[in-house]
This record gives C-alpha cells, sequence and structure tokens, in this order.
C-alpha cells in the first residue's frame, strides 16, 4: 500500500489515544527511503498497523491522516472537505449575501479547514467570499495542494471561483520545494469580504497568515457592545478589525496604533470602506510602547492584540516578560472604570500563563482589576480534543478600577 515506518517499542501509546503527531524520536526503522512529503504506513514495533499520514524530516516526523488503512486520494480529501463545511453550516459561519443587502447576520468570512482540529494536520483553508486561501504547513499538504484543490471545486461548486495559494513562508525551506504563491484555480482582483455584516479588503498576496485574523471574529463582535461612547484605542491593529466594529458599536473616537506602514494603510481602507469620510478615527504610524507612553489616561477601553511573543517554547520566558510589560503599560494607562481587551496569540503561553502575566501587571500597576470574560478562538478554528495543542489564543475582558 504505501511505504512503512516502524515505531520503537511502547512508542505506539500516543496514537492509541489518537494524537495526530509522530515525533522523529519514536521511530525504530523505515522500510526504504523516503521522500519528503510521502504518504507512509505506520506500524508498530510488531508489525501491526497504528495509521497513515505524511512524512516530513524534523521534529514532527509524521502528520497522521487517519487511523484507518484509507487511500490518501481526491475522495479522501472530498469526505474530510464535507466534514468540514458541514461543519461550518452547523455553527452558523456561512451567510452568504449581496453588497446591496448587508446585515449584521451576512458573513462570508471563515476558516474552512483548520489544520489537525478538522483532520487535515497541516492544512489551512480560509474563505472569503467566493475566494479560498490555501496554505501548507507540510511538505505533504503541499505536495496534495492539487488534489486537495479538485476536492475543494467539488465540494464547494458555485460558492468558489477561485483558490489562492500562499505558503512561501509556512513551508521548511531545507526542503527546497520552489515553491510560490499564486492562484491554483481561477483569478480574481475582488478582494472584499463581508465580516458579521462590515467589508473588509483582504490581502491574501502580502498579507500575515492568509490576510485576515479571522480568528479574532467573535470577540470584535464582543468589542463593538463595549463600544459605544468610549476613547477606544487599538494596538497592533494590523488591518484594523477591532476598529471597524468599535466604530459601529459607536464609539465618540477610534485610534489604529501599528508599527507597520502597510498595516496602517489598510486600516484606513478599511475604515473608508466602512464608514468613509467619518472623522471619529485616526490611525498612527508608531511603536506600541512608545505611543502608550506618551498617552495618559485618554483611553477608556484599549485593545492590545499583538503578534505571537513566543513562536516556541524556548522563548516562552522572555515571551511572559513581554505580556508583563505590554499590560503593565496598559493598566498605567487606562482611565478608571475602562475596559481592556488583552490578548496572546503565542501556542507556547498556555491560558495559566497568559493570566499569571496579566495578574502580575496588575499588581504592579496596583490597579483593582475584574475579568469580564475569558476568550479564545472561534468554532471555525475547531481544536480536536485529542490535540490540545491545537488551543493557541486566549483573551481576557478586564473592568479597571
Amino acid at each position: 500500500m504505501y511505504k512503512k515506518v516502524y515505531l520503537k517499542k511502547g512508542k505506539e501509546d500516543s496514537l492509541l489515544r489518537f494524537h495526530p503527531w509522530i515525533f522523529s524520536g519514536a521511530i525504530k526503522t523505515m522500510e526504504e527511503e523516503i521522500k519528503e512529503g510521502e504518504v507512509v504506513c505506520v506500524l508498530n514495533n510488531q508489525g501491526k498497523f497504528i495509521a497513515i499520514g505524511h512524512y516530513q524530516v524534523g521534529s514532527i516526523a509524521i502528520r497522521v491522516l487517519s487511523f484507518e488503512e484509507v487511500y490518501i486520494d481526491e475522495s479522501f480529501y472530498e469526505n474530510r472537505l464535507f466534514s468540514a463545511f458541514e461543519a461550518r453550516k452547523a455553527i452558523g459561519v456561512i451567510n452568504k449575501t449581496t453588497p446591496k443587502s448587508i446585515s449584521k447576520n451576512n458573513n462570508t468570512t471563515f476558516r474552512l479547514v483548520h489544520g489537525e482540529g478538522d483532520n487535515l494536520p497541516g492544512l489551512i483553508i480560509d474563505i472569503y467570499g467566493n475566494t479560498a486561501v490555501m496554505q501548507a504547513h507540510s511538505v505533504g499538504m503541499h505536495v496534495d495542494r492539487h488534489l486537495i484543490t479538485n476536492a475543494l471545486i467539488n465540494i464547494m461548486g458555485d460558492n468558489l471561483n477561485s483558490v489562492y495559494y500562499k505558503s512561501e513562508t509556512t513551508l521548511p525551506y531545507k526542503a527546497n520545494l520552489g515553491q510560490e504563491d499564486g492562484f491554483i484555480y481561477g483569478y480574481t482582483d475582488n478582494n472584499i469580504a463581508i465580516e458579521n455584516g462590515l467589508l473588509f479588503h483582504i490581502d491574501w498576496i502580502k498579507g500575515q497568515k492568509t490576510g485576515f485574523f479571522i480568528d479574532q471574529r467573535e470577540n470584535r463582535k464582543l468589542l463593538e457592545f463595549y463600544s459605544k461612547d468610549r476613547s477606544v484605542l487599538n494596538m497592533f491593529c494590523y488591518t484594523g478589525g477591532f476598529s471597524v466594529y468599535a466604530m459601529r458599536g459607536g464609539a465618540k473616537e477610534v485610534h489604529s496604533v501599528d508599527s507597520s506602514a502597510k498595516a496602517i494603510e489598510l486600516t484606513n481602507k478599511n475604515i473608508e470602506l466602512n464608514f468613509p469620510k467619518d472623522k471619529r478615527h485616526a490611525a498612527f504610524c508608531e511603536d506600541a510602547f512608545k505611543y502608550l507612553d506618551e498617552h495618559d489616561d485618554k483611553y477608556d477601553l484599549i485593545i492590545l492584540d499583538p503578534p505571537a511573543f513566543a513562536k516556541h517554547r524556548n522563548a516562552l520566558k522572555n515571551a511572559l516578560r513581554g505580556y508583563t510589560r505590554l499590560n503593565l503599560k496598559g493598566f498605567e494607562k487606562i482611565k478608571k472604570k475602562g475596559i481592556l481587551f488583552t490578548f496572546s496569540c503565542s501556542q507556547a503561553v498556555t491560558k495559566d500563563y497568559f493570566r499569571q502575566a496579566v495578574f502580575t501587571a496588575a499588581a504592579q500597576a496596583g490597579r483593582k482589576v475584574r475579568i469580564l470574560h475569558q476568550l479564545h478562538q472561534p468554532a471555525d478554528h475547531p481544536i480536536n480534543i485529542y490535540h490540545p495543542e491545537g488551543e493557541y489564543l486566549k483573551g481576557l475582558v478586564l473592568y479597571v478600577e
């Protein structure tokens, strides 16, 4: 069927609990030379079948695609994508509309495939209107990209007119795949999508992730609720998502800050798209800490949503210091009776570690703080119950006296 990989004695235990990763140290022997990205058959020390998965050089040597003996072909991907699509319909994130009939319930922006959370480790697919942006985080998914595209077309039909492949920065450079970003099915220059009735330019060509931070959708909606008549500061604004929601929520002023001029340009475009010539908004290209140092007691709603401070566990200690320092600034600068939205998207930083960093910051600032909400990634970013590492986004909404 496929080339065989044998595990060391006892190393199948986590797989029997359906964890989808096999580390290189668990492998005893390989039947013959295996190329990166190949599908392999995993057997235990006694030759009993365990799983089917993609092989890759590195710490995570095999990403499990199935715990059953199946062929990994277009039909396999079609079944997995159909399951993912049905799940998104069940949770209500798919609500098509046309720009002439937009309401708060309309949404054409959602994650269709979230790696291990949808039993497709190494694969991300985000939907923006009629365009899918596909991102491979494993060599195997890169090799299978055309099979996946064909399966996606079969599942989505007329709801899909283009697929953009964006994996130049997510695949291991040592694999020498020669991958290039670009359309692998269809083409469109319409990059506007709808999220909860708001319009956004999606920069899938040069933007971070697949072009937009879909994982904050529900948290942006909550922020809208708290924004009425408040002065709002959106730090690390990127595309201005929180700023746009704050504007719709009735904020009296909204300031967006990012050190990237490109991010400020995109934020201003998204504000103009939804609230043309609205004087309540202003954007500033500046370092976050410098900006906070220069603005005391001006804002009564602050969003702190920085990029990941820890890409891996070795950076955890420095990351926690960074989160403490940033939140300390937030506590020092926010008005009395203010609301602070604070986040970490670092997978290595657990909920407990993050809360400890925020607690330390509050104590150092000497402010009385209540937790109003504990936030996380939305339902279209599901966590495989057998793969707790898939929980990466955590946040707190705090009332600061």
